[in-house]
């Protein structure tokens, strides 16, 4: 729309209609709040049930809404609703906006009625009984139209910032449904289901059609600028014709700020400027971005700006904290507000100009020198000693000076007072996109003559592509091949030992780690509930001994103490504390509700070790120490207890045939597949370096004379403990015996029922106690008491203490 006035010589576009991201996140939040309120009225009938009942009961203190007409009332709000609405939008001549609420309107009313006609000819009873209403039933529709209707006009006539009377009319349809469920006309379970799918339809047409931008546009950028004392003589938007070649170095003359509208400016007085536009509905995309990266990273900061101001005034102050530190950046003049616009005024010089072509981005030679990438990388080092980080160094962030001087822009997503953790990333980042670029041994020649191998090899930890931009991955110089070597590169400067020792950086939320914590929680809340026979567990503790049953709880926890001995006898005296050695132990209480027995406890040792500084195969070595020496504890004492009390009572039951076939199977299986050569020379080139090294370190643990006898000793003590609080368990139930043979028949017991992979050898243990015990002569009713007692003090009473356990590792970092 060129413009022309005395004061200015505007030339811009017409504001067009955009499709803002939100809209999106609040569509799929409606339809996640149906399907939530539809479970809970499934599974959850007690919740809803009484919820309406305390809304009811309201009623009481307001009993002359019993007499109101709901009928007249929900038309006077659809009247009032659709009539000060609709003639807003067309007092504002907003046509299709006005068609599209319409048939949003439509829309609402059609699925509230195809999801009622669903549900009741195909949904399950409970969830009929959820959303049945008075009302409802009278007419034949399952969910009250009136609220998916409405809504769905409501929110295609939106965003309610915009329209006071959009604002009115969804306080007018709250107040409705609160009044109708308070008369006890409408369910509430029906009232939110119709209103969920009412807003998903509305915000469904909103996004087909687009809202109104009520940015700052032509005119209203020249008063912004009147503002702050630049009187505007000419003023054009750089993209607005597409064939512009300016339009392609656009986002490089504001910074990169993102969505963002650029102006060139020129004031009466000849400065010439360059004006960044930043809309309200254009930043939501840029916002949802950044909380994502503040979700899905873990350990470092992010920046979130809600706002357009938010976002403009840090883009200004970081601009000016690099200018004062002598670093070469944007020149910026001022900030304004105009409308939901939030502007940035630059000054035109000195101008910056990408420093890769188009080509070079998509994979043509680059055109970057040594000693461009020493320049690159020296002015990211001089911005972290002044505490500043970049974020998200990508290859348009290249840029260079009307002289050619580098440097790096794209700094509107940057902080001041950076952590160690964001340099790291940083230098991370930039290293990655040089070598994509230019090559590893490039990248890290020119790295090594700016920081020393030290720092260099620091990195090492923070080379994860979570943190390596979209951009730099999209290179077809980058790959996984190029990563590895980077890291191998970084990782080769300083000996195999420091790198070894380097502590492991977690950077995302949606680690193996974290899905594996999840995951665990999620299966032992399955196994608490559909394993646990409460009723049996209740009987078996009310006929207890109280005083026995806490004995046996402690014997259980006096195995921790005896595993965290075992396992500290060979950690080393620097590295040894003894609390976190603790916690490991009662954090494996929590994992072997998931983990077949054994394994729970192996896994959070081998986290735990690798995280306080050992290596993968050191670690690997020790653990399969610990393991070696309960075993041996465990036959040890099997023997010993056996030979002085001539017990045989597991001898014809243990399945040697079986034992032999299984074992020659595994034979056959390993000669086979070292038959096949392809394999046998992954077998002898990669595996067998591995096994040699955990060999040569397991076999320096196991010639130790003073840490054998310490773990041996523990692990002594961890399968006595064991032993002694069956005992306990028997003693509950006055079924008094000798401690020696119990802990003999519980040890072959035990050891029989965690070979079944099940989680903490659920159902296998607990039998094959029971049936070792009847055997040795003790009535069932007790064998069956005495173990459910005995797994409630040693498994189920344990799991919430190992999950604060973890709780306390996981915060100090230490699995």
């Amino acid at each position: 729309m060129p413009t022309n006035d005395a004061q200015a010589r505007i030339h811009d576009t017409p504001p067009r209609r955009v499709r803002d991201f939100v809209d999106l996140a609040r569509l799929v939040a409606a339809l996640l709040m149906a399907v939530a309120v539809m479970l809970a009225c499934v599974f959850m009938r007690g919740l809803t049930s009484g919820v309406e009942s305390d809304v009811h009961q309201v009623s009481a203190l307001a009993a002359w809404l019993g007499d109101l007409p709901t009928l007249l009332l929900t038309q006077a709000v659809t009247l009032f609703v659709l009539c000060s609405v609709t003639v807003q939008m067309l007092w504002n001549r907003e046509w299709r906006q006005t068609a599209s609420s319409l048939i949003a309107l439509m829309a609402g009313y059609a699925a509230a009625w195809g999801v009622s006609s669903l549900i009741s000819a195909v949904g399950p009873e409970a969830l009929v009984r959820g959303l049945w209403s008075v009302a409802g039933g009278e007419n034949g529709v399952l969910l009250p139209d009136v609220y998916a209707g409405l809504g769905a006009f409501l929110s295609a006539a939106g965003p309610r910032r915009l329209r006071p009377t959009v604002r009115w009319g969804w306080n007018a349809l709250w107040t409705t449904a609160v009044v109708l469920i308070v008369c006890s006309t409408n369910s509430l379970g029906g009232v939110l289901v119709s209103l969920a799918l009412g807003r998903a339809v509305g915000l469904a047409a909103r996004l087909a059609v687009g809202t109104q931008n009520k940015g700052a546009w032509g005119p209203a950028v020249a008063h912004a600028l009147a503002d702050v004392g630049i009187e505007t003589a000419s003023l054009t938007r750089r993209d607005a014709d597409p064939h512009d070649p300016n339009a392609l170095s656009a986002n490089i003359a504001d910074d990169l700020s993102v969505s963002s509208r650029i102006y060139d400016a020129e004031a009466a007085d000849g400065a010439r400027y360059v004006v960044s536009v930043l809309d309200a509905q254009a930043h939501t995309s840029g916002y949802m971005a950044q909380l994502w990266q503040w979700i899905k990273l873990s350990g470092v900061s992010v920046r979130h700006d809600r706002t357009v101001r938010d976002a403009v005034r840090h883009h200004q102050t970081m601009l000016l904290t690099l200018r004062d530190a002598g670093l070469a950046a944007m020149r910026p003049y001022a900030i304004c507000e105009q409308g939901e616009s939030a502007i940035l005024v630059l000054d035109a010089e000195p101008a910056a100009v990408p420093a890769l072509r188009a080509d070079e981005a998509d994979g043509g030679d680059t055109r970057l020198s040594d000693d461009d990438l020493t320049a690159y990388l020296r002015y990211l080092d001089a911005a972290h000693r002044r505490g500043i980080t970049h974020h998200n160094i990508a290859p348009e962030c290249l840029a260079r000076m009307a002289d050619g001087t580098p440097m790096i822009c794209g700094w509107q997503n940057g902080d001041v007072a950076s952590s160690p953790a964001n340099v790291a990333i940083d230098r991370m980042q930039m290293l990655t996109l040089l070598a994509a670029l230019a090559g590893v041994e490039r990248a890290i020649g020119a790295a090594r003559r700016v920081w020393d191998d030290r720092t260099l090899a620091a990195l090492v930890p923070f080379v994860q592509q979570v943190a390596v931009p979209r951009a730099t991955r999209s290179l077809p110089g980058f790959g996984k091949r190029m990563h590895r070597d980077l890291r191998d590169a970084l990782g080769a400067l300083v000996p195999q030992d420091v790198t070894a020792s380097m502590p492991e950086v977690t950077l995302t939320r949606f680690s193996v780690r974290s899905f594996l914590a999840i995951a665990l929680l999620v299966v032992a809340l399955l196994v608490i509930v559909t394993q646990l026979n409460m009723e049996q567990v209740i009987a078996a503790m009310r006929g207890a001994n109280p005083w026995m049953a806490v004995l046996c709880f402690l014997c259980g926890t006096l195995t921790w103490v005896g595993s965290g001995i075992s396992l500290g006898a060979f950690i080393d005296r620097d590295r040894r504390d003894p609390v976190g050695i603790l916690m490991s132990q009662a954090a494996s209480s929590f994992t072997s509700v998931s983990m077949p027995a054994g394994v729970g406890p192996a896994f959070v040792n081998l986290q735990y070790l690798r995280h306080i500084g050992y290596s993968n195969s050191l670690a690997t070595a020790v653990m399969s120490a610990v393991l070696a020496l309960q075993a041996v504890a465990t036959v040890v004492l099997v023997v010993v207890i056996g030979l002085f009390t001539g017990s045989g009572t597991f001898s014809g039951t243990i399945p040697t045939n079986a034992l032999v076939m299984i074992g020659s199977a595994l034979v056959v299986l390993v000669v086979a597949a070292m038959a096949i050569p392809r394999l046998r020379r992954v077998v002898v080139d990669r595996l067998l370096p591995i096994v040699a090294t955990y060999a040569r370190q397991l076999a320096d643990l196991l010639t130790r004379p003073r840490q054998l006898a310490v773990g041996t000793l523990g692990a002594l003590i961890q399968t006595f403990a064991f032993g002694l609080a069956f005992w306990s368990a028997l003693m509950a139930f006055g079924w008094r015996t000798n401690v020696f043979e119990t802990t003999f028949v519980f040890l072959l017991a035990n050891t029989l029922g965690s070979a079944v992979p099940t989680p903490g050898g659920l159902g296998a243990v607990e039998a094959a106690l029971m049936a070792g015990f009847g055997a040795a002569g003790v009535p069932s009713a007790i064998a069956l008491s005495a173990t459910l007692v005995y797994r409630v003090a040693t498994y189920w009473l344990r799991i919430p203490l190992g999950a604060l356990a973890m709780q306390w590792l996981d915060r100090r970092h230490l699995v």
